[in-house]
């Protein structure tokens, strides 16, 4: 069964999201696609609020039971804040990856950046043909 992939976000090839929150930045965290295929998260080691991140470059760490991922930055920018109840529950990634699961919001240095990443059509369409091709 395919996951709704909310319409409000931008999505990355390496399955992070982004929400334009209208105020110069973004929340992003882990598509629900990217939380299944990790499984269980167990550990997720957040970026410093003020780190310079680039776009497509890591971000966060996110560490499951079965392997340990970089999380890569929607955007280039400053981490402005990040999100501390993941430290005592990694877990909100797996249950709320669009909502309580964030990771952090960045200051966006280039809103332009927006553009490379797909909307939630494309997305969903490039997760389906990944998935016929492990078939």
């Amino acid at each position: 069964m395919a996951t709704v992939n909310p319409d409000d976000r931008l999505y990355s090839e390496e399955h992070e999201w982004a929400l334009d929150n209208g105020d110069g930045t973004i929340t992003m965290g882990i598509t629900d696609h990217a939380q299944e295929l990790l499984t269980d998260i167990v550990y997720v080691e957040l970026p410093e609020v003020g780190k310079k991140v680039k776009q497509m470059e890591p971000v966060a760490v996110v560490e499951s039971v079965k392997s340990v991922s970089d999380v890569y930055s929607p955007v280039s920018g400053d981490v402005a804040e990040v999100n501390d109840a993941l430290e005592d529950q990694p877990e909100l990634i797996n249950e709320d990856p669009y909502g309580e699961g964030w990771i952090a919001r960045i200051t966006m240095d280039e809103p332009a950046e927006l553009d490379r990443l797909m909307e939630a059509a494309a997305y969903t369409v490039m997760i389906e043909e990944e998935e016929d091709e492990e078939e």
